[in-house]
């Protein structure tokens, strides 16, 4: 899988999956695990009160919308973080920052100018 980069936009729906995995708390805490360094899922598991069952779907969905990425040597599957598909998420979230932020100081202008119309 290719990075994003600032002129392609990602794909549709990239975004959504990204925000609906990273909307559950079990797939959040795996995001932040992963951050430190790659994990079996054995070693993922030991942190959980669940059922195997249930931490392999919620790395399915990590996996699904490319936040993680699994390899298999043997036995055992690692995962390790896609950093670059936070990015996605990153580039959305401040798009939208930035946006507000030009949309309250064009309010915050106007304000100004009403405040000073008003004095005279």
């Amino acid at each position: 899988m290719m990075p994003q980069t600032a002129s392609a936009p990602p794909p549709p729906g990239a975004i959504d999956g990204i925000f609906r995995a990273l909307s559950d708390p079990t797939r959040r805490d795996v995001v932040e695990r992963l951050s430190l360094k790659p994990a079996s899922v054995s070693e993922l598991a030991a942190s959980y009160k669940m059922a195997m069952p249930s931490l392999l779907e919620h790395l399915k969905v990590l996996e699904g919308c490319g936040l993680v990425h699994s390899e298999k040597k043997g036995r055992v599957r690692t995962y390790q973080l896609a950093a670059d598909r936070l990015k996605v998420a990153e580039d959305w979230l401040g798009a939208q920052r930035r946006l507000w932020e030009r949309r309250l100081d064009q309010m915050d202008a106007y304000l100004l100018k009403l405040k000073k119309e008003g004095l005279k």
